[in-house]
């Protein structure tokens, strides 16, 4: 059985459905999910983990939430090379650049991402449901 890590901030609760869709897509497949805030996740906790998936809406200019979640995740960092990793997350206004640049960023640390990032505009629909379940299930 493979251990999935769900990690994420989430502002509105947009983040968060998109998060349990993810955990839901991956406990079909069998895995065993554990789902973690920002302050409960670190680095040594990475190895744990088959796969990880990072949830973070867009915040101020199109980054990740600065106060607690980026903080994380560049904790992490060092500890993502050769790890299945998906990224998912809401956003209200520019086009997905954060998503874009953020997917880059965890290329460039050497993790293997399972999916394309998973957006949705403001609250998930089904189609983005759908995928936040589909990259659970790829983490899986």
């Amino acid at each position: 059985m493979s251990k999935v890590a769900v990690v994420f901030w989430s502002g509105s609760g947009n983040t968060q459905a998109m998060a349990d869709a993810v955990a839901a897509g991956a406990q079909e497949k069998g895995a065993d999910v554990s789902v973690f805030g920002p302050a409960d996740f670190s680095a040594d906790m990475v190895s744990q983990f088959d796969g990880i998936a990072f949830g973070c809406p867009a915040m101020g200019a199109e980054v990740l939430e600065e106060s607690e979640f980026d903080p994380m995740f560049t904790s992490v960092e060092g500890s993502l090379m050769g790890k299945k990793v998906g990224l998912f997350g809401s956003y209200g206004w520019g086009d997905g650049q954060w998503m874009r640049d953020w997917e880059e960023r965890t290329k460039g640390d050497g993790a293997m991402l399972v999916t394309d990032g998973v957006m949705a505009n403001e609250a998930p629909d089904d189609a983005a449901l759908a995928e936040c379940k589909a990259l659970g299930a790829a983490l899986a």
